[in-house]
């Protein structure tokens, strides 16, 4: 690895500058998905242990550089406590942290105010940046998904301090490495979601490395109707066919299969429990809407799987949010979780839509990684260099 990890510094007396996210959905005053939190739990205690003292910079919402009391870290800290079996101390405005006693610092954690708070932090501003290094010895980077921001938290610290990832991104990092970087093949990528438009970058960065694009949801209505046929009342952009065309293309000269589905269920209805039947991709009635893959194309899919060394997945493959349509998403990735159990397959997947597609399926436990990053996964399939991780290499 070009970056270091915090096995390759000495942390004893040090101050630890770690950049975490735990910008975690809130309701009521209360954390409702402590995800994150226990994500950054392995880095903070591996700092204590060495003999570090962490203080915690996060953010929280989007301020856009003003104090806005509803976006305070403070509802964050009970679930900071229990995940980290710790005293966590708010240290409230940076002149606090400045002049912090030796009876705070000896602390176990320290947490600094939303870094948003301040119109430096997005602006990456150099002088804040440096300012926010006079407050430690070391800086430790475990917010790989806000690694894709090049903000004075997430890259401009890199710049003034000893620097090295923390274990969630050093763990993020590794998984991509494995799936992109050198990846063992055949490597198969599952894309779906609603849109072509917005994964245009990451579309046409795969066909270039993977062997086999598998394409779902309502983007392959869009490359089914590139090829002529008719997709009735689907989701669908028609603007962009010529662009899906232009994928294939890219994909041939490549040598990449694009697997679409070759039979398709549709309804009339977009409800729970509605009528729907199985027809080929080529026969939608004008009146009904494509909502997931077909019998047939989830025996491809999984042919395809069995034959893979390594899986990149983003996007689920119908309209899983509703059953019966989420049978095709459901059976995919429970055969991926299944060869990734085996040791057959490694497998990684990332993004909103995705992760709660896996979660609901039950599958997301047995694949091999699952980021928790939204855009900078993206971005990194997009095969594009995130700031935080360049930042690292320096």
């Amino acid at each position: 690895m070009s970056w270091k990890t915090l096995d390759d510094m000495d942390l004893t007396g040090k101050r630890v500058l770690v950049r975490v996210d735990i910008n975690v959905p809130v309701e009521n005053g209360l954390v409702t998905d402590a995800t994150r939190i226990d994500r950054i739990a392995p880095t903070v205690l591996d700092i204590l242990a060495k003999g570090g003292r962490p203080i915690l910079l996060a953010h929280f919402g989007r301020p856009k550089g003003k104090v806005v009391l509803d976006m305070s870290l403070r509802v964050t800290v009970p679930a900071l406590e229990a995940a980290l079996g710790r005293k966590v101390r708010l240290i409230e405005t940076l002149e606090g942290a400045e002049n912090l006693t030796d009876e705070a610092l000896a602390s176990d954690v320290l947490l600094l105010e939303n870094i948003r708070f301040h119109p430096g932090e997005e602006a990456n501003d150099p002088a804040f940046a440096a300012r926010l290094a006079q407050l430690g010895d070391v800086y430790c980077n475990d917010a790989f998904s806000a690694a894709h921001r090049a903000h004075a938290s997430t890259e401009g610290l890199a710049h003034h301090l000893p620097s090295c990832a923390g274990r969630l991104m050093q763990a993020e990092l590794q998984a991509l490495e494995a799936a992109l970087g050198t990846p063992k093949r055949p490597v198969v990528a599952v894309v779906g979601g609603a849109k072509v438009s917005t994964k245009l970058d990451l579309l046409g960065n795969l066909v270039a490395k993977v062997d086999s694009l598998i394409i779902g949801g309502g983007m392959a209505n869009t490359f089914l109707a590139a090829m002529g046929l008719e997709v009735g009342k689907s989701l669908c952009e028609h603007d962009m066919t010529a662009t899906a065309r232009e994928i294939m293309l890219k994909a041939g000269a490549a040598g990449c299969k694009i697997l679409l589905p070759a039979d398709v269920v549709v309804a009339r209805d977009f409800a729970a429990g509605a009528a729907h039947e199985v027809v080929g991709a080529h026969a939608c009635p004008p009146d009904a809407m494509i909502l997931d893959a077909g019998p047939q194309a989830v025996a491809r899919i999984i042919a395809t799987l069995d034959a893979a060394k390594t899986l990149i997945w983003n996007g689920p493959l119908g309209a899983f949010e509703i059953a019966p349509f989420d049978t095709a998403t459901n059976a995919a990735a429970s055969h991926a979780a299944h060869l990734s159990r085996e040791g057959k397959l490694t497998s990684v997947a990332g993004g909103g839509d995705t992760v709660a597609a896996l979660n609901k399926s039950g599958a997301a436990e047995g694949f091999t990684y699952i980021s928790t990053a939204g855009g900078a996964f993206l971005e990194w399939m997009e095969g594009k260099d995130l700031p935080g991780v360049a930042a690292l290499k320096a």
